[in-house]
């Protein structure tokens, strides 16, 4: 099978529930931002939970779910265990058209969950268990790469083994004809692994995708254009959002815009993650980039209009009514 689309990356569960602010008060969760927790206090905020929605996520599988929504043939990777949560993940996707060619392991850890509590101001503190999925190495990516796009979650570069995995599998996208693309995830990731990103990003990426905060930090400057430009410089598509400002992809030294669309927030969880599927699939497509930057603002736009991190709206559709397929 050849894949349009191939993601590796942490295979989370997202389990969602609605929470006044008293509640993250009374259990001492820091709103709005994401915080790593250890297995005992994972289950105990999961049995604290009202309304839990279950949902397979991850940041970069969002991303992939999102692509294949838009008709592309997709497939991600990601390790979790044989337990409950991970064979709802594997069916999960399986259902939504993701293939998930590595299948649920006896390994120690439980399947990574995230516990996210949404305010009634749509703001959403994210609570994340690790567990098996950020143990991912090259020994568990099975040899699925073509001639299509390997796109690649930040968060996994933590460990060794994560970024060996990395670079083996862009090498090997590269020799069958692929391109590879990564999101940097996280302001934190640029900053612990700032020399090892860069490198990433100029040796073995076609396209890197981030928000301002993560271009600022990995090039250590307040100059946003600066950073974008020494990006541009060893990576052919560097793209970047900014929040409520118009998002800038830069290629060479060229500048490519695409004005945001303003949206009442319900839930920001996923906003990243679709404009990522909106813009890659763009780019797949072989759309100009100011077209795929604008694909990708309507996926993130969606996303945000509802609880949960995938799109309910079917945006091809919603693409050939802006005129931009």
């Amino acid at each position: 099978m050849n894949y349009d689309v191939i993601g590796i990356g942490n295979a989370m569960v997202d389990v969602i529930s609605p929470a006044p602010d008293t509640f993250l008060d009374q259990m001492g969760i820091t709103k709005g931002i994401m915080q790593l927790i250890e297995r005992d206090r994972a289950e105990l905020l999961y049995a604290s939970m009202s309304e839990r929605t279950e949902a397979p996520g991850g940041s970069v599988a969002n991303t992939i779910a999102g692509i294949g929504e838009l008709g592309l043939q997709t497939a991600f990777i990601g390790k979790v265990k044989d337990d409950a949560l991970g064979k709802f993940y594997a069916d999960a996707l399986d259902k939504a058209g993701t293939a998930f060619p590595l299948p649920p392991q006896d390994v120690d850890l439980p399947t990574s969950r995230s516990m996210i509590f949404v305010s009634p101001d749509g703001e959403r503190s994210m609570n994340t268990y690790l567990g098996a999925g950020a143990d991912i190495s090259s020994a568990d990516v099975p040899n699925v790469f073509g001639n299509g796009l390997l796109f690649l979650e930040g968060y996994l570069f933590d460990k060794d083994e994560g970024k060996t995995a990395f670079s083996e599998a862009a090498a090997k996208m590269k020799a069958a004809g692929g391109r590879s693309a990564i999101t940097i995830s996280d302001p934190f990731c640029a900053e612990r692994h700032r020399d090892d990103f860069k490198r990433l990003i100029a040796e073995d990426m076609d396209i890197a995708i981030g928000n301002d905060a993560e271009w600022k930090t990995l090039y250590e400057t307040d100059d946003l254009d600066a950073a974008l430009r020494q990006a541009a410089e060893v990576c052919d598509i560097v793209a970047c959002t900014r929040s409520g400002d118009a998002v800038w992809v830069q290629q060479g030294a060229q500048r490519f815009e695409a004005e945001v669309i303003p949206v009442t927030p319900v839930d920001a969880t996923g906003a990243g993650d679709q404009f990522a599927a909106g813009f890659l699939y763009g780019v797949c497509t072989g759309k100009p980039l100011d077209v795929a930057a604008q694909m990708g603002v309507m996926c993130a736009a969606e996303v945000i209009g509802h609880l949960g991190p995938r799109p309910e709206a079917n945006m091809l559709a919603a693409f050939k009514t802006a005129g931009l397929v």
